[in-house]
């Protein structure tokens, strides 16, 4: 099922690479940086909260895939994962285009979700480069957990004083460029740079501890976005406290990427796996001539990221492009993806947690 691009209102600026991506005619940056993939989440921020929910692309028809997946969760999701997860696909997916730095931020595990937000997810997140540009000189790069000696009270006092310059001098810098990928786990300080387009895979929830009551571009953050309804102390129990060196911070977090089959005009690569983290999996089909992808009886996600072609399902064919994405329910066993295009279609896999 294709679904529609669903953009959600942010406190930073971007998306011009995505409305590009789409092929706009004029393309620019908003306060709508990121687009949801197979997202059943709804956005925090308050009167927004329609934003993150795709929609299905059908003609005269306005159901989100959340409706569907409440309406017959093991038909959409699979027997195993409903068994359980129940009617939670258990993760989000975004692409997401910075044309500003992101605030300072961390969220919290399942343990901190469950206490403070009463959620089953905490949010351990993925994130992968596909793009970027310079921004006002600067390349992409992102900002990583904290530098050794680092401690509670000193974070804690920076941002009582917002010293917005002395938290950031608190963690690790990395330039990153395209095909990059870093594991976040949650509790760890981090922010994405200006300039970074990236695909994020995370569990399905929006709690965000914001360190910066400003953003780099001027906008006031309430109180209930820094410290999601907390409160300010309590909202420094998120963070986890541990703090490496640089070297062991890249070994920690930085993901290599994995050949998983390659042959006859097509090859797909992991990018993040259960050996990582039980939370999500992402891998990338890259299609040359054709390509056959095989299901496992549990539902997963695709977007294509280059390239246009045809996707034929039980002799059901339909077409597909750069930008296009699509739920494929579980009882989906196989599709073939075949190239029509001059350039190879790239198209990425999004699973949900790890359910054996």
């Amino acid at each position: 099922m294709k679904l529609s691009p669903a953009r959600s209102l942010r406190t930073y600026l971007g998306g011009k690479l995505i409305e590009e991506l789409h092929g706009a005619a004029e393309p620019k940056d908003s306060h709508y940086p990121e687009e949801w993939m197979i997202s059943v989440v709804s956005s925090r921020t308050a009167g927004r909260e329609e934003d993150g929910l795709n929609k299905v692309d059908l003609p005269d028809e306005d159901i989100t895939l959340k409706e569907l997946v409440d309406a017959s969760p093991e038909d959409f999701l699979g027997k195993a994962h409903t068994e359980k997860f129940g009617n939670k696909t258990g993760v989000l997916v975004k692409l997401i285009d910075s044309a500003e730095r992101l605030i300072i931020q961390t969220h919290p595990d399942k343990e901190k979700a469950l206490e403070l937000f009463g959620s089953a997810y905490g949010k351990t997140e993925c994130w992968h480069f596909v793009g970027g540009r310079e921004i006002n000189g600067a390349v992409p790069h992102v900002y990583v957990g904290f530098k050794p000696g680092v401690t509670r009270e000193q974070w804690k006092t920076l941002f009582d004083q917002q010293d917005v310059q002395g938290m950031l001098d608190c963690m690790h810098k990395y330039d990153v460029q395209h095909g990059d990928t870093f594991l976040i786990e949650a509790g760890t300080p981090h922010a994405i740079g200006a300039g970074c387009l990236l695909v994020e895979i995370q569990e399905p929830t929006d709690y965000t501890i914001r360190m910066e009551r400003t953003s780099p571009s001027g906008l006031e953050i309430e109180d209930y976005l820094i410290h999601q309804g907390i409160g300010f102390e309590k909202m420094f129990d998120i963070f986890r406290y541990e703090t490496l060196d640089r070297e062991e911070t890249l070994k920690r977090w930085q993901v290599e990427p994995a050949v998983l089959r390659e042959g006859d005009g097509s090859r797909e690569i992991e990018i993040i796996g259960y050996k990582q983290t039980p939370c999500f999996r992402m891998t990338m089909v890259e299609v040359e001539q054709k390509a056959e992808i095989s299901g496992n009886g549990v539902f997963y996600g695709v977007y294509i990221l280059s390239g246009k072609g045809a996707l034929t399902t039980n002799g059901t064919q339909q077409s597909v492009k750069k930008g296009d994405q699509l739920f494929i329910p579980a009882g989906v066993a196989s599709f073939t993806i075949e190239n029509q295009g001059d350039e190879p279609i790239m198209a990425l896999r999004l699973f949900g947690p790890q359910v054996g």
